[in-house]
C-alpha cells in the first residue's frame, strides 16, 4: 500500500507516558532527500490525526502525498537541501503500532487493551526513528494540527535534539470547545451498535458512527464563511433515494456525505478514538504548571507559529499565546496570522498563503 514506507522496530518494548507497556513497537516512516555530511539538515515532520507518513510523492511511491505542495524539490521544505522524515503516529493504523495491531502476547489485536495513548508517546516514537538514522541534531521539527502538538512534546522531551520548530494550526493544549467536538465524535462511534465495545468485526465495522464523526470533523475543520461562498444554498441535482424523505437536499450535505464515505473503511475506529483522546489529554504545561517554563527548556534557536484566522478548532489566540510562551533569551520567535477562510484545514488547501510563510523559514536557514 505504501511502497516507500520504512520501519523502526523496538523489540525491547516501549513504556507509555501515562502508564502501560508495549512489549514491542513498529514505527512507520518515509524520507525524502539525503542527510548532508554534517548530518544537521534533517527535518522531522509529525502528522495530524488521520494521515499516514506519505507526506509527498517519491520515486518509490509517485502517488501524491497529503502535503504534496509543501515537501519536495523546489518546494518550501526543499528536499534538495533538507532530509525530511515523516513519521506515522504511534497509535495510528498505517504501519505504526496501534490498537489495530497484533499484541504479540495474545496473537489478537490490542483493541481496547492498548494503553492510554499520549502525544508524548508519539513524540518519543518519532525520536526512536531519528536515533535509528544516526541523527543527533535536527535542523527542525514541524507539524500541523496534532502534529504541532507532537512537535512541541518532542522539543520538551528532547530539548537539545532540534534547532528549529514550526507549529501550524496547533496549540499547547486543547480548549474546551475542541474537546467537546472530539468527545462527541468519539461518542458517535461508540454509540454505533457495530462498535461492540471495540471488538467489532473488521468486515462489519461501526460505519454509521465513523460517518457521523467524520461529518462533524469536517464541519469543525472548515469555516462558515468559506461554505457560504462555496455552496450558498445550492441544491443537489438528483432527487432523494426512494423512501428517504430526509435525504440530501443541499450541496453542502452532499459534500459532507462524500467526505464521510471516503473516510469509512480507510481508518480504524479504535485508532481514531485513541488518537482523538490523546489530543484532548495533551497539556504541555502539566508538569510544571506553566507552558512557558516547559517550552523554555528546549534549546531552540528559532521558532515559528502559524495560524489561520478562521480556525475555530485551534483559534488564532491560541497561536499567539503559544508564540508568547516560546519567547526566550537567544531565541528568535515569529508569529504569523493568516487571513485564510478555510478554517483549520487551511494548511492543507490554502497553499498560496502557507507556502511563502514556510518557505521564508527554511530559506533563511
Amino acid at each position: 500500500m505504501f511502497p516507500a514506507r520504512k520501519f523502526v522496530r523496538l523489540d525491547a518494548g516501549f513504556r507509555m507516558h501515562r502508564g502501560g507497556f508495549l512489549p514491542a513497537i513498529d514505527v512507520a516512516y518515509e524520507t525524502w532527500g539525503e542527510p548532508n555530511r554534517e548530518k544537521n539538515n534533517a527535518v522531522l515532520l509529525f502528522t495530524g490525526l488521520s494521515p499516514s507518513a506519505h507526506a509527498a510523492s517519491s520515486a518509490e511511491d509517485p502517488s501524491p502525498g497529503w502535503w504534496e505542495d509543501m515537501v519536495g524539490p523546489g518546494r518550501p521544505i526543499d528536499t534538495r537541501r533538507y532530509f525530511v522524515i515523516c513519521v506515522n503516529s504511534l497509535g495510528s493504523c498505517f504501519g505504526s503500532t496501534g490498537p489495530a495491531s497484533i499484541d504479540p502476547r495474545t496473537g489478537e489485536p490490542y483493541r481496547l487493551s492498548f494503553p492510554v495513548l499520549a502525544i508524548e508517546d508519539i513524540a518519543a516514537a518519532g525520536y526512536e526513528v531519528v536515533k535509528s538514522l544516526g541523527l543527533l541534531h535536527l535542523h527542525s521539527v514541524i507539524g500541523p494540527s496534532m502534529g504541532g502538538m507532537s512537535a512541541l512534546a518532542f522539543c520538551t522531551l528532547y530539548p537539545r535534539a532540534a534547532r528549529g520548530l514550526v507549529t501550524i494550526s496547533s496549540a499547547s493544549r486543547a480548549e474546551p470547545f475542541a474537546i467537546a467536538i472530539r468527545s462527541l465524535q468519539r461518542e458517535m462511534i461508540r454509540a454505533d451498535r457495530h462498535w461492540q465495545n471495540g471488538t467489532y468485526d473488521l468486515e462489519d465495522p461501526p460505519q454509521t458512527g465513523m460517518r457521523l464523526a467524520r461529518k462533524l470533523g469536517m464541519i469543525s475543520y472548515r469555516s462558515a464563511e468559506e461554505w457560504a461562498g462555496r455552496f450558498g444554498r445550492e441544491r443537489v441535482g438528483a432527487g432523494h433515494v426512494s423512501g428517504d424523505v430526509f435525504g440530501n437536499d443541499f450541496e453542502v450535505e452532499s459534500y459532507l456525505e462524500n467526505h464521510a464515505s471516503k473516510f469509512v473503511g480507510s481508518f480504524d475506529p479504535n485508532c481514531y478514538l485513541y488518537l482523538s483522546r490523546a489530543m484532548d489529554l495533551f497539556d504541555i504545561g502539566e508538569h510544571s504548571g506553566c507552558v512557558a517554563t516547559e517550552l523554555g527548556k528546549a534549546s531552540l534557536e528559532r521558532a515559528m507559529v502559524v495560524g489561520a484566522e478562521s480556525d475555530f478548532l485551534f483559534p488564532i489566540h491560541q497561536q499567539e499565546e503559544l508564540a508568547d510562551c516560546l519567547e526566550h533569551d537567544d531565541r528568535e520567535v515569529e508569529f504569523v496570522s493568516l487571513p485564510s477562510i478555510q478554517g483549520h484545514d487551511s494548511f492543507l488547501v490554502d497553499m498560496d498563503r502557507f507556502r511563502p510563510v514556510v518557505s521564508a523559514f527554511y530559506d533563511r536557514s
